[in-house]
């Protein structure tokens, strides 16, 4: 990802985990920091500048776990993951639609 926003003609400016959102957990209900992997400035292709947050992350962890019938360590961690990034992009839209800036998530199917 690094090498591309270096590359690309239309991308003016980068940083990595820079930009500081504040979320609710809704595990402990308490408000904490979230490190977005990437704030970009690019020229669209009418040559508006655009902002925009992205954040990668495995696919799994974007979408809601499977239910199981048992309740092991290994589902209830995923099901926390799931809730904890939910919470975080749900704020990071909010951050981004009151500043005017675009939000997107990346997954492998988007790197690849």
């Amino acid at each position: 990802v690094f090498s591309w926003l270096d590359k690309h003609k239309d991308v003016i400016w980068w940083q990595s985990e820079e930009v500081i959102v504040p979320y609710r957990s809704p595990i402990d209900g308490r408000v904490h920091r979230y490190f977005p992997d990437f704030y970009i400035r690019y020229k669209s292709a009418t040559g508006k500048i655009m902002r925009e947050i992205i954040e990668v992350k495995p696919k799994r962890q974007t979408m809601p776990p499977k239910p199981q019938q048992r309740k092991t360590k290994k589902y209830l961690n995923e099901i926390t993951t799931y809730a904890v990034n939910e919470a975080k992009f749900k704020a990071a839209e909010q951050y981004c639609k009151d500043r005017k800036y675009k939000f997107r998530i990346l997954t492998e199917d988007d790197l690849t």
